[in-house]
C-alpha cells in the first residue's frame, strides 16, 4: 500500500475534469457542421476530441488541419456558437459538489487551471456558481500546460506549496505538468478520452475511473491502492 496524505488544496482541469461541458462543445461543433452543409456527428465521437482543444474540435468537423486556410475562420464561428451560451447542457461531474464543499472550509481550499480562455471559463463558472479560490486559463500567462507554471501560480495564490496540493485532470498535458511541479497527479480516467493512449501510460500518481471513485478517493482514509 502506499500512503498519502490527502492534500490541502484540490487543484482541478475544468473541461472533462470538474465540469461536463461536452454536450455545449458537441453543439457548438455540430452547428459547424451544419453551418457548411453536413450532417451533425454523433455525440461520443465529439466527446472523446473535446480536451483536445477547439482547434481539434474544428479538424474533427470538416476535415482540414489547422494550416487549412479555412481553419481559422471555422474556429472563430465555433467558438462564436460555443460562447452564445456556454452552460446551456454544462453541469458539475457527479458527486464532485461535495469535494468542493469540504475544500472550502479553511485550511483546505481548492482552484482551476485550465487551458481554456478566461472569456469561456467566467460565464461557465457564473452559470454554475462555482467559486474557486483562484483560477489560472489559457490567457493569464505566458506559459500554459503541460508546463508547470500555472500549477505554481495557482498554488502561490492560495499559499500553499506544491507538495500540498493534488492536480487532477483528464489529458497527458495535465499529469505531466503535475509531475513538473512536484504535485500529486491523479488522472481523471472518467473525462474526454481519445481512445488513442492508454491513460495508465501517463505519468501520474493515482486514477480515478468514474466522479465517484474520485470522491471516495479523497473521503476515504489516506491509504491509497
Amino acid at each position: 500500500m502506499t500512503h498519502r496524505r490527502l492534500p490541502r488544496v484540490l487543484l482541478f482541469d475544468l473541461d472533462g475534469t470538474l465540469v461536463d461541458t461536452a454536450p455545449d462543445l458537441a453543439r457548438a461543433t455540430n452547428a459547424l457542421r451544419a453551418h457548411h452543409g453536413l450532417p451533425p456527428l454523433p455525440y461520443p465521437r465529439i466527446r472523446s476530441e473535446v480536451s483536445n482543444g477547439g482547434n481539434a474540435l474544428v479538424s474533427l468537423a470538416l476535415g482540414i488541419d489547422k494550416e487549412d486556410a479555412a481553419h481559422a475562420k471555422a474556429r472563430t464561428f465555433l467558438l462564436s456558437a460555443y460562447g452564445e451560451d456556454v452552460a446551456a447542457k454544462s453541469r458539475l461531474f457527479p458527486g464532485l459538489d461535495s469535494l468542493l464543499d469540504r475544500w472550502s472550509v479553511p485550511p483546505r481550499s481548492w482552484g482551476i487551471v485550465t487551458n481554456k480562455p478566461r472569456a469561456y471559463t467566467i460565464p461557465l463558472l457564473d452559470a454554475l456558481d462555482l467559486r474557486p479560490g483562484t483560477l489560472l486559463c489559457a490567457d493569464d500567462l505566458d506559459e500554459r500546460k503541460p508546463s508547470p507554471e500555472p500549477l505554481w501560480e495557482a498554488a502561490r495564490q492560495l499559499d500553499a506549496s506544491a507538495d500540498e496540493c493534488w492536480y487532477i485532470g483528464d489529458h497527458r498535458r495535465d499529469m505531466e505538468a503535475a509531475r513538473a511541479a512536484g504535485m500529486t497527479g491523479v488522472a481523471a480516467a472518467y473525462g474526454y478520452l481519445d481512445g488513442k493512449e492508454d491513460c495508465r501510460d501517463w505519468p501520474a500518481d493515482v486514477w480515478a475511473a468514474t466522479p465517484e471513485a474520485l470522491v471516495e478517493l479523497l473521503t476515504a482514509s489516506a491509504t491509497l491502492p
